[in-house]
């Protein structure tokens, strides 16, 4: 259970009395960016700000709300169609396509790395230059749209890099939601990240397990979509292996539950309610609620 300060106390009380009007979640994508160290797959995460109004002083993957002109980067596409995306997160086309294509954004915008490659197929390396970073404060303040970054350098977003992996949507208390579809990727050979998103105080890349570990023994602090994304990563050895892995994709959701000021969620589990100790505990010990 976390505890919790009195205004979050308030507004889950007052959610549980039913007496909060649920916000409509925003359709968000994010990426799980991969490399392979020594002690097996190692993660990239941010921490946020703590003066962020969401999930302030929390270690998060790049990622970030849809630009409805994210769609128009189906102009530009190399990889599984949109149809496919939209199969394995059960949306329509047009969704799967904004999804796709802001998980590419925002990861460029975030952490300097771009999935793309140019038209003839040769993949993009080096991302450093200031041609690059004047596109990249572009996308983010919104004066660029990403179709029009990869018409104008002739490139391609590279659709087959991403692997679809999990769907979570914000507690309904809560008054900023977000329905997030996260995807896998393997950072690409000759690219490296770069701390330039201006929403985190600190980045670092972390062994998944040390991560997972990490946010067990309380010294990272993290949603539960990410913990539990690290709780299944720790499963595989390398990022091929993840990469390659079936997944069965279905929306989760929490639904609070307030004992003497310490909150706890309960997910739908295939076999009924499971906490957030079973959702995360580590593949083997228990059942997974996802």
């Amino acid at each position: 259970m976390t505890a919790m300060r009195a205004d979050q106390k308030e507004l889950v009380e007052r959610y549980l009395r039913g007496e909060t009007d649920v916000v409509p979640p925003r359709d968000a994508a994010s990426i799980v960016l991969l490399r392979d160290g020594a002690a097996g797959p190692e993660v990239y995460l941010l921490r946020r700000r703590p003066t962020m109004a969401f999930a302030a002083g929390m270690h998060v993957y790049p990622g970030g709300s849809v630009d409805p002109r994210d769609r128009e980067a189906a102009a530009h596409w190399a990889g599984p169609p949109p149809a496919a995306w939209a199969a394995a997160f059960s949306c329509d086309t047009e969704l799967a396509t904004e999804l796709v294509a802001a998980a590419v954004r925002e990861t460029f915008e975030e952490s300097g790395v771009l999935l793309a490659a140019r038209a003839d197929g040769t993949p993009v390396t080096d991302t450093t230059g200031e041609d690059w970073e004047r596109d990249r404060l572009a996308l983010i303040a919104g004066e660029l749209a990403l179709a029009d970054f990869l018409e104008a350098r002739g490139l391609v977003l590279r659709a087959d890099l991403l692997r679809a992996w999990a769907h979570w949507i914000t507690p309904e208390w809560q008054t900023r939601r977000f329905d997030t579809r996260f995807f896998l990727a393997a950072l690409p050979a000759g690219q490296r990240t770069r701390d330039v998103g201006g929403e985190a105080d600190r980045v670092a890349w972390l062994p998944v397990a040390e991560a997972f570990e990490g946010f067990r023994d309380g010294s990272l602090t993290m949603m539960n979509a990410t913990a539990a994304t690290l709780r299944d990563l720790t499963a595989h050895p390398d990022v091929a292996s993840a990469m390659a892995a079936p997944r069965r994709i279905r929306p989760i959701l929490g639904r609070p539950v307030l004992t003497d000021g310490r909150l706890d969620y309960l997910y739908d589990g295939d076999d009924g309610p499971v906490g957030l100790a079973e959702l995360v505990e580590p593949l083997g010990a228990r059942p997974s609620g996802g």
